[in-house]
Parts: structure tokens; C-alpha cells; sequence
């Protein structure tokens, strides 16, 4: 058996439903970003770029269009023999429908035989709906070197934004020697960013009491962190210094967005060291007209722009008409603008279309509009 091999699982059943309408009918990790790709496509292609070979994907609501994309293995070249992208919905076990994964840690228990089938060293565990760039390589390395029972990615945030994460509080040596699950009083701004490193025989062990437990919520937060830390288990912290975004929220997913304008950005989707692989698409280059203004803007192949466009974002095959404006906004694939339509902080889901004259979002509102349906304009 190869040594060290690590295997890795991505969390994607969330119902997202702080994204509002955009995960009514499509699983959160499925949503657009960046112009091309879907939120997927991130840890994806972080586990193909850090030569992981075999990575499972665990989906659950609304998963249609999830579980069909994810299948498509070789877009992040994990199609080889030796290599794949496996699809992992709830299913029944032991005669009992569960029908839903009850818990971040029940994903994982219910597909225990998938993992021992694969005969690893090591769990990745990944929550598969955060934008970010991760060697999960070094992160082994230094699971390894501190010969730790688990490593947990974490990275500071605001201390005035703690209360919204799970925060670990650690020695001087990095060593986690308390976990707060979104405490109101955080004692420190060190966030998990739902990347686990496990030992898999010791952590399987772990999930099989769980499952016996019925006091447990089977969740890593709640019940598997706590209870290896009360089992006195060595802990440690990796602190990721490069970018990384929760987008939860419209407004983090419009924020993810927008920082791409900047081009001296931490996540740069250009770098060729580290690719971030997607669904190819066969859209023509973007078409600017002559009569186009264009101030601060990220437009994607397919794009046809004969308006203005300032400070905002366009994903594949967005059209802007002549007299139209976009500003201070993100239109997803395929949004059509139409003449002299004025569209201000906003988020406009795929395929929608905005009306002639028509004004959407507000340069004063304080959260982002999200457009998910057709705006009627002047007929």
C-alpha cells in the first residue's frame, strides 16, 4: 500500500438556504462563481492539484445537476484507473432508510465502507462550498510532523466576526486545546475552515460509537471534536494565510465576486501553478461594441457588452444592451440586460432577464439585491 495516502471526502449536502433562491432547486456547492465555475470546482481542483486521487462527494438536497457534474471526473483529470470523483448520496444501511445525512459526521459514517474499500491513511474532510486555494499536501505533511489524531485548518477572522464560526483556542505550539462552537464571547479570532485531517482507523473507531449514541447530533463541531478533546487526543492547528471565502450569504457570494476586480487579488483564477479546472464551454470570445464603456470589470468568453459596465462582474454569455448600465454588480450566465435597464448592487441569478429602462438595486441599500426572476421593463 502506498504510504501516507490520503483520501478525501467533500461535504456538499448543505441546503444553502441563506443563498436564498439561488439553492431552491440547485445544491449550494452547484452555484456559479467567478465568471466560469461552479463553488465546487474549488475544492476539486485543490485536491487534484495536491495529487490526491480518489475524492468522494456527498450530496443530498437538490443534487440533480450536483451529482451529474461532480461525476464528470476528468474535468479536474481524476478520471485515471487509479483515480476518480465518487458521487455519495444518503442511502439506506443495515436495513434502516436514512434518507438524509443527519450530521457533517454521519455523512462520513455512512459511507464507511467506501473509505475501507480505499484502504487509506488518512480522511480529508472538506466542506465544499468555500472559495479558497489549499495545498492539502503541506497540511498532511504537517499533520505528520506533529504526529498529530487530527488537523484542523484554521484562519483568523475579525475578532468583531468570531461568534459566526468555530472557534479553536490554542497553546503556543498550536496544539487546539479548546474548541467554542460559535460562542457569543469568543477567546480567540482562530476560525475552522471545515478541513479535517484524521487518522481513518483511529477516526473510525470514533464514528462507529457515535453512531450508537443517540444523544449525539453526529456532527464534527458538536460531538467529534469535543469528545476527542475530552478523550485528551492531540490536536493541532494549520493556519492558512492565503484567501478564503464563506460565501453563505449573498452578500459574501457578491463580496467573493467583486474581489476578483482587484487585479492584484489573493486568489488569482489566472495562476498556472494552481488551476482551478471547470466545465469547458464552447461561448465565443466576449464581443465589446463601439459604443461600450467598460471601467474596472471582470467579463468572461460569451459576454456581449454595448453598454457600460463599471466595477462589476460578468459571467459567461451575459449581454448588456446599448444604453444599459451595470454597476457595483454581478450578472450570472446567460443575464440579458436590455436598453437603458440600470442595474446597481446587485446579484442577478442565471438566465434572468432585465427589462428595457428598467432599474434594479440601489447604490444606498446596505445588503445586495438578489434579481432571481424576470424584471418587466418598458414594453
Amino acid at each position: 500500500m502506498k504510504q501516507n495516502k490520503m483520501l478525501a471526502m467533500i461535504l456538499a449536502g448543505g441546503r444553502g438556504t441563506r443563498l436564498l433562491d439561488l439553492t431552491k432547486k440547485n445544491a449550494k456547492p452547484a452555484v456559479y462563481f467567478g465568471g466560469k465555475y461552479r463553488i465546487i470546482d474549488f475544492p476539486l481542483s485543490n485536491c487534484a492539484n495536491s495529487n490526491i486521487d480518489v475524492v468522494g462527494v456527498l450530496t443530498q438536497y437538490e443534487s440533480v445537476i450536483l451529482n451529474s457534474y461532480a461525476a464528470a471526473g476528468q474535468r479536474w483529470g481524476l478520471d485515471t484507473r487509479d483515480s476518480g470523483v465518487y458521487v455519495l448520496p444518503p442511502r439506506e444501511k443495515d436495513g434502516t432508510a436514512f434518507g438524509v445525512y443527519r450530521g457533517t459526521a454521519d455523512a462520513i459514517s455512512q459511507n464507511i465502507d467506501f473509505i475501507d474499500s480505499n484502504d487509506p491513511d488518512y480522511v480529508l474532510i472538506l466542506s465544499g462550498d468555500h472559495i479558497y486555494k489549499m495545498d492539502y499536501a503541506k497540511m498532511l505533511s504537517h499533520h505528520i510532523e506533529c504526529n498529530a489524531d487530527v488537523t484542523i485548518a484554521v484562519r483568523p477572522v475579525p475578532m468583531k466576526e468570531a461568534s459566526r464560526f468555530g472557534i479553536m483556542n490554542t497553546d503556543e505550539e498550536e496544539r487546539i486545546i479548546e474548541f467554542e462552537e460559535k460562542p457569543a464571547q469568543p477567546k480567540s479570532n482562530l476560525a475552522s475552515m471545515g478541513i479535517y485531517i484524521f487518522n481513518w482507523k483511529q477516526l473510525r473507531r470514533i464514528l462507529s460509537a457515535d453512531m450508537k449514541d443517540e444523544r449525539s447530533s453526529h456532527d464534527f463541531g458538536k460531538d467529534i471534536i469535543p469528545r476527542m478533546l475530552e478523550d485528551q487526543k492531540t490536536l493541532y492547528a494549520y493556519k492558512f494565510k492565503g484567501y478564503w471565502k464563506d460565501v453563505g450569504t449573498i452578500d459574501s457570494l457578491w463580496e467573493a465576486n467583486m474581489d476578483l476586480l482587484d487585479k492584484n487579488n489573493a486568489l488569482d483564477l489566472a495562476d498556472s501553478s494552481w488551476k482551478i479546472y471547470t466545465q469547458d464551454t464552447d461561448a465565443l470570445p466576449q464581443y465589446i461594441g463601439a459604443q461600450a464603456s467598460i471601467e474596472r470589470a471582470f467579463i468572461t468568453q460569451g459576454c456581449i457588452v454595448d453598454g457600460l459596465v463599471k466595477n462589476s462582474v460578468l459571467f459567461t454569455g451575459a449581454k448588456v444592451a446599448p444604453g444599459a448600465k451595470i454597476i457595483d454588480s454581478v450578472l450570472m450566465p446567460g443575464v440579458e440586460v436590455e436598453e437603458g435597464a440600470v442595474v446597481t448592487r446587485a446579484l442577478v441569478a442565471d438566465g434572468v432577464k432585465i427589462g428595457k429602462n428598467a432599474v434594479v438595486g440601489s447604490a444606498d441599500s446596505e445588503h445586495i439585491e438578489l434579481v432571481s426572476k424576470r424584471v418587466k421593463g418598458d414594453e
